[in-house]
């Protein structure tokens, strides 16, 4: 494995000397260049391993599912992305697996709002809220950039943001609005997306959002039905928001937003990882979000840009037993209701200021967090409240940038299981420092370490020694980017970046076993992230990233292994031409290697898929997009899923701005 990691970081130094080489020039303006654009901007102007998959983007992927918008992004492994339930986001070998729907490593927001639900899969696993929704994905990877967002962030964090009014009216006063049709030939189905904007003054702006997701039974590559018991999806989604701008110089704004979305599924599996059999059930699940903002930035004033946010989450499944299960543990199980509530209060301030030659850019707030879960069959029930404070300061001092973070988070659970009435407290204290240096050619390293801890959590009530360990994680990276113009032909534009990353997990709890001595208690995982992109000023771009990683386990009886969540070594790779604004042609190849490790086997594969998206002239607004999937039909079983991928999928998106 390490011979992969060597032989990368050689590739890209190689790469990265050669374009330097090209690129030396002398100071001074060139006049407006036009460059090239590839499909996804690289973040090379900061050491956190950042991905942002932007509106356009979000279009045509064509996804189904939250998951599939972002199986793009190095470092990222779906557990059955292709429909919400019982499916789940893995992030460097941690998040969802086979058997909780989330391990507390990754952090989920939708507008502020934090979504997940501890250990628990029926809930923590299922990612309903419907991508069209959405405008912005932020996927952080790491420790080193959650510590604003939350705690015991290992594998990394989504930052999910919903559209705008502003996206449809630009602004201006008056009525906006968007219809959107998409068909899928494997499983045949169909969504409609309705979307109104309207603007009555230039403060004010209001957006409605209705979408409906339909999907009958989908097949694999050998034309086998996939999951056929969990039956069809009818999921509609809704989405509310308003903006208000006021104040004497228009620096204020309070703006709402509201999202929900359904799914009722009769005479399905209760486990929807289609891995074990406890009867069948209706199921229906409801998630709902809601958040406030308001901010005050006053003109002429850099010390001040201050958030008030109030972010509320409500994910609920209501679970009935089909037919009568003889054991009454399965019984009380299979029909027991989940619910989690969790509700934050934040205060956050962002101040930008000079000491000597350092500037400065100081985040920093405080949260007031309540999260309450319903008491159930294999699922205690209690209230988690915690308060956390946190700072991140950019500093910026000729060509660097240093950036400490830190962040204190105390727990106060509140026990309700009938089981015992003990309370618990937990605190944490997590910091973190990244460096970057920019040299004047396009070249920047960075490196950064972070300490995170993972507070105990409601799931774990009935473990007074769980409940009274804090998880303990730290993480070393190292990496290097290069962005610059004009490297092989002029106003081309070429970015790439590399980091190389080790995680060691340690005092973990949240990894048990039904035998005494064999609960992972520690891990260490090591891993490469790549991401290049190459564009010409003609429209042709390429775009390229990989994961290579490994990692071991290690059990209380002091055996090791290999980590159970390893993914596989990915590479994905894309090719694609624009000609001008109305034509976007592009080819797509991902490849996983083969796992072998451990007991653990897992067939390499490649697959290709085929987009195109056309903006016709003779129709302002409209937008037609075509996907085919996994052209040549294979059969797979990507690493970490428990269910085969889809075979070919034809699919076809008609929208139309008015």
């Amino acid at each position: 494995m390490h011979v992969y990691l060597y032989r990368t970081v050689g590739f890209i130094l190689a790469m990265t000397t050669a374009a330097t080489a090209q690129d030396q020039q002398e100071d001074g303006f060139l006049g407006t260049i036009i460059l090239g654009e590839s499909k996804r901007d690289i973040q090379t102007d900061t050491a956190v391993p950042i991905t942002i998959v932007d509106d356009q983007e979000i279009k045509d992927r064509q996804a189904g599912t939250i998951a599939e918008l972002i199986d793009s992004v190095p470092g990222v492994t779906l557990v059955n992305g292709a429909t919400a339930a019982g499916s789940g986001i893995n992030i460097r070998g941690f998040g969802a697996n086979d058997m909780f729907g989330t391990d507390q490593k990754i952090l989920i927001q939708i507008d502020g709002a934090t979504k997940g639900s501890e250990e628990l899969y029926r809930i923590g696993s299922q990612l309903f809220t419907d991508p069209l929704l959405f405008r912005e994905i932020q996927v952080i990877r790491g420790s080193v950039g959650s510590l604003e967002f939350g705690s015991g962030v290992v594998g990394g964090v989504l930052r999910i943001e919903t559209i705008d009014a502003a996206d449809l009216t630009g602004g201006e006063i008056g009525f906006a609005g968007n219809q959107l049709f998409e068909f899928t030939t494997n499983g045949e189905g169909i969504t409609s997306s309705t979307t109104l904007a309207w603007q009555p003054t230039e403060t004010l702006e209001f957006l409605a959002n209705y979408t409906r997701r339909t999907l009958d039974v989908r097949q694999d590559g050998d034309g086998n039905d996939i999951n056929p018991d969990a039956g069809d999806i009818d999921d509609p989604s809704w989405l509310l928001k308003s903006r208000l701008t006021f104040g004497q110089n228009l620096d204020q704004t309070l703006a709402f937003s509201y999202t929900e979305t359904q799914s009722d599924q009769r005479d399905i599996p209760y486990d929807s990882f289609a891995i074990a059999d406890f009867g069948n059930v209706d199921r229906f699940v409801e998630n709902q979000t809601a958040t406030l903002r308001y901010n005050y930035n006053p003109v002429g004033n850099d010390l001040i840009n201050f958030d008030i946010e109030y972010a509320y989450s409500d994910e609920e499944i209501t679970n009935d037993e089909v037919a009568f299960v003889p054991s009454p543990f399965l019984r009380n199980l299979v029909n027991a209701d989940h619910q989690y509530q969790t509700s934050t209060l934040r205060f956050k301030n962002t101040a930008m200021f000079q000491t000597g030659t350092v500037e400065h850019e100081l985040r920093s707030g405080i949260e007031f967090i309540r999260r309450e879960r319903e008491d159930a069959s294999a699922a205690p029930g209690g209230t988690d409240n915690r308060i956390a404070v946190y700072a991140v300061n950019d500093m910026q001092l000729r060509n660097w940038t240093i950036t400490p973070a830190i962040r204190y988070e105390d727990s106060r659970i509140e026990n309700d299981t009938t089981a015992t009435d003990e309370d618990f407290e937990n605190s944490g204290l997590m910091g973190g420092l990244s460096l970057r240096y920019a040299f004047d050619n396009g070249i920047a390293v960075f490196t950064s370490a972070a300490y995170t801890e993972n507070l105990p959590i409601i799931d774990d009530l009935g473990n007074s020694d769980l409940m009274e360990q804090n998880e303990k994680a730290r993480t070393f990276e190292l990496g290097a980017s290069y962005d610059r113009p004009g490297v092989f032909a002029e106003n081309d534009d070429l970015a790439i970046k590399a980091t190389l990353y080790d995680i060691d997990l340690w005092d973990a709890t949240s990894y048990g076993s039904m035998t005494a001595g064999e609960e992972i208690i520690e891990v260490e995982r090591q891993g490469l992230e790549l991401e290049a992109a190459y564009a010409l000023e003609t429209g042709f771009y390429i775009d390229l990233n990989a994961n290579i990683s490994t990692g071991d386990a290690l059990r209380a009886n002091g055996e090791t292994l290999d980590w159970q969540q390893n993914p596989a070594d990915s590479l994905r790779l894309t090719v694609g031409r624009r000609f001008d604004d109305v034509l976007d042609l592009s080819w797509e190849a991902v490849a996983n290697r083969r796992y072998d490790e451990g007991a653990e086997r897992s067939p390499g594969y490649a697959v290709h898929n085929l987009r195109a998206t056309w903006q016709p002239q003779f129709m302002q607004g409209a937008e037609v997009r075509v996907g085919l999937e996994n052209v040549f039909d294979h059969f797979y079983t990507p690493r970490l899923a428990t269910r085969p991928a889809a075979g070919r999928n034809l699919k076809l998106t008609l929208s139309k701005s008015f």
